[in-house]
This record gives C-alpha cells, structure tokens and sequence, in this order.
C-alpha cells in the first residue's frame, strides 16, 4: 500500500513539475510589451482617407511597448526609397498592385509587404452624374466624344468635357493619361489635376447646381458616402480594357461584377482592383517579430474606413478627432483588437 502511495506522489510531482516548466517557458515568451524600448519611425500617406487606419495600427504599436511618434508624410516615390533604406521602418497605405511602377529596383531586398489591411478593397474607377447618365445614356468613356455630352461636361467653357481626376504624382494619373490617349480622347477630355479635396469641392458644388459631373475616384473612401452610387452617381465604363505595359497582367483586375451603383455588370473599370497593404523595412521586422506578426494580422473592413472617412468630411478631421474614432472603433471590436494584440505578444522571442 505504501509503495502505491509512494508512487502516486511521485507521478503528482513529476506532473507538477512538468506544469511549472510548462509555465516557466510560457511566461518568458510571452511579452506583454515586446516592443519596449524601440521606437517606431512611420510614414504616412497624403490622403486622408488613409489616416484612420494608419493610426489605428500605431496605436497598437503603443499598447504593444513601441514608442510611437507622429508620422512623416511623404509622397509614394519617397516613402518607398525611405523605407528601402532604413531610414522609415513601415507604413499602412500601399496600394498594390497600382503602386508597383513607384518601387526602386531591387526594393525587396530591403524592404516587403505584409498582410492585407484590405484585401481586393481597392475599388477604383470613373463616376458620373446620374441625371445626366440617363439623359444621355452614357455607359462609358466613349460617350464623351458626343457633342451634346460634352457639353454637358464642360465647366470651362473649352468644348472639351471636364475629368476629375487626382494630384500631379499619383500613379492613377499617369493611368487615367494614358486612357486619355489610348482610347483617343485628349480633344474630347479634359484631365483635371490639383488637391482632391479642393477638386472633389467643386464637384459637389457643380453636382448641387445640377450641372454634369464626371471624377475620378476610389473606395474605401470619403467621397462614396457623399455622392452614393447608384443613388446620385454611378460608375461607368472604359470603351474596353487596354491596360498600360506595366499592367498588361493584371488585365482580369480591371473587371468586377457586382459593384454598386455600376452601370452595367460587369463594369469594365479600367483600373486595376487594389490590396491595401503593410510595407515594412525587412530588417526592422526581423528585429521586431511582435510588429510583424500585427502588421500581417492587421485587417479593417472597406465599410469602417468609408464610415470613418465620412466623419472626417463632416468636419472631426484633427488628428484628435482621428484618434477619437480609433477609440471609439477598438470599443466596438474588442475581440478583433485583443486577438491582434495577444497574435503579436506571442511572436515575441
């Protein structure tokens, strides 16, 4: 009987030993911080439709121990030689495959995207007016080599239709030049380029007035709350899809059925369908296994960033009020929030 119970204590402390060590190992792994005592040098887009969520992964950068700082805006171009060489560690608004023309030769040597804050979220295209698209039945660029629809398009008084289109550096502008010339309507179209947001202005003020309005734009963005398509807007169609060299590949992408408000389905857009994504310095995320485990688990939904945006066009645009709604979006989600946050600790050495 003795020898029974003899036995029967050994086994409970081998079990408990082996549940201590068990315990030990887990605890050192685990980092509540893991990022303590490094600080985070990031980058930001020029858009302001990418702020929310660009905020969003730096506040959870902070909760993991970095030490976070107001980012550095930069253009694209920039962004991607600064974080090639170091000198940036990462930032959340590439957009891909549209931005791959704006990296530097051998740019993944150095540097990598990670994760997908929007997968096939992208969305990019040409909108206009939904009274004068049935007016005149206009279901794509073709349309506007018409008289009478160019007329109804033209704010300035030149005889050519006016396009919306974005700021002098983006890469859609070289596309939407490249539509221009490709479908032959540089005498017919107009290309207009300055700040989006003093474009986008005009646009709601001419659409107010009743007057023809043809723009470029994008989701997830402000802009899809403000004039809704299918219900004051809707996208239309380029005459057929003849993509630039760079892009010749990708020619599926720049087709999508289902889209709200299109005007036909599938819509041929023109633009390739676009991944948000993480770029990151490859040495800061060999360095920082906890960062690169959040930037690969790091996704917001196109319906929240578009939400958000709205909020900023109606006036809470500080970088306070931005990180109100990152608040106020963690309340919401907390189970998405921790599950981040518990991914990255884990990847800590």
């Amino acid at each position: 009987m003795s020898q029974t119970k003899n036995l029967f204590k050994f086994c409970l402390v081998a079990l408990l030993a082996v549940i201590l060590t068990f315990i030990s190992t887990t605890g050192q792994a685990y980092q509540e911080f893991p990022g303590k005592g490094v600080t985070v040098r990031q980058g930001r887009c020029t858009w302001d439709t990418g702020y929310f969520h660009e905020t969003l992964v730096r506040r959870a950068l902070a909760e993991l121990g970095y030490e976070t700082k107001e980012p550095k805006m930069l253009q694209n171009p920039l962004f991607y030689v600064s974080v090639m060489q170091g000198s940036i560690d990462f930032w959340a608004n590439s957009w891909f495959p549209n931005q791959y023309p704006q990296l530097p030769k051998n740019f993944y040597e150095k540097a990598d995207a990670y994760g997908y804050v929007v997968k096939s979220g992208g969305l990019q295209g040409y909108l206009i007016d939904k009274k004068h698209q049935e007016k005149f039945n206009i279901t794509s660029l073709a349309d506007f080599k018409r008289e009478e629809v160019k007329k109804a398009f033209d704010t300035n008084g030149d005889g050519k239709a006016d396009l919306v289109g974005c700021p002098p550096g983006w890469n859609v502008a070289n596309v939407m030049a490249h539509h221009l010339k490709v479908y032959d309507l540089e005498d017919h179209v107009n290309l207009v380029q300055a700040s989006y947001n003093a474009m986008f202005a005009d646009v709601l003020a001419n659409f107010m007035d009743g007057n023809g309005v043809l723009y470029y734009t994008w989701a997830p963005n402000w802009t899809i709350n403000r004039l809704k398509p299918g219900e004051d807007v809707v996208w239309i169609n380029v005459p057929e899809i003849s993509p630039m060299e760079e892009f010749a590949d990708k020619a599926d992408q720049m087709v999508a059925s289902g889209v709200e408000g299109a005007v036909s389905d599938p819509i041929k857009l023109g633009f390739i369908i676009n991944d948000i994504r993480i770029v990151a310095n490859k040495k800061f995320a060999r360095e920082n296994p906890a960062a690169q485990k959040l930037f690969e688990v790091f996704k917001v939904s196109v319906e929240d960033i578009s939400a958000q945006n709205a909020k900023m066009r109606q006036g809470e645009d500080s970088q306070s009020d931005i990180d109100r709604h990152v608040e106020e979006w963690i309340a919401a989600n907390p189970d998405t929030w921790e599950s981040w946050l518990e991914e990255a600790r884990m990847a800590a050495p």
